[in-house]
Formats: C-alpha cells, sequence, structure tokens
C-alpha cells in the first residue's frame, strides 16, 4: 500500500507562487502516473494535472494551463506542482493520488490511494 502526503500548501497573495509536493512511502510510485486534484468548500473533486509515470506527458485543466507544471522525481518518490500568478479561484484543498489504471483519465475513480491534502488559499 502507498501512503501519499502533500505538503507545502499555505496562504499567499493574488500573483503568487507555491510548489506542492507529495512524497510517497511504502512502495515506490515510479511505475505509476500521479495526479494532482483540488477541492474547494462545496463544490465537487475536480481535476488539476497529472504526469505520466515516465513523466515525458503531462496534461492539465484549462484552468490551470501556462500557470501551473507538474514534475516529478522518481529516485526521490515525489510529485511536484509549481503554482504560478495564482488566483482567488485557486484556493482549495489540493491532493495528490496514484493511477490504478494503466492510462488513468483525469477523473478522481482512476486514482486511488489519496493523501490528506494541502490547504491553498489565495488572497484577493
Amino acid at each position: 500500500q502507498v501512503r501519499l502526503v502533500e505538503s507545502g500548501g499555505g496562504l499567499v497573495q493574488t500573483g503568487g507562487s507555491l510548489r506542492l509536493s507529495c512524497a510517497a512511502s511504502g512502495r515506490t510510485v515510479s511505475g505509476y502516473a500521479m495526479g494532482w486534484f483540488r477541492q474547494a468548500p462545496g463544490k465537487e473533486r475536480e481535476f488539476v494535472a497529472a504526469i505520466s509515470w515516465s513523466g515525458r506527458s503531462t496534461s492539465y485543466a484549462d484552468s490551470v494551463k501556462g500557470r501551473f507544471t507538474i514534475a516529478r522525481d522518481n529516485a526521490k518518490n515525489t510529485v511536484y506542482l509549481q503554482m504560478n500568478s495564482l488566483k482567488p479561484e485557486d484556493t482549495a484543498v489540493y491532493y495528490c493520488a496514484a493511477g490504478v489504471v494503466p492510462y488513468p483519465r483525469e477523473v478522481p475513480r482512476d486514482f486511488g490511494s489519496w493523501g490528506q491534502g494541502t490547504q491553498v488559499t489565495v488572497s484577493s
């Protein structure tokens, strides 16, 4: 069983940046696609970004394209989400998860081993 722990969230002003990390333990995630999702109060969990097991393929939600970058370091068993030009609408709890199918779609049910989440708050 893999355990994922997110960190790096916090309070930032509009236009600021944060770098989230997702550290895996228990077993390696180097053979799995990894994803970041977020959930704002009263809203459903939504896809943010995903990266293939090799790191060569990435995908992003339209709302974060050009501002967020997902990356991974398989040697460190860690996935990152660099978030730039943050907006108040980016405020949410951010979760990382491991793909449970070979080619996960951008939906929560294709991912598992969810971390506990890290809060990101962007003030206007």
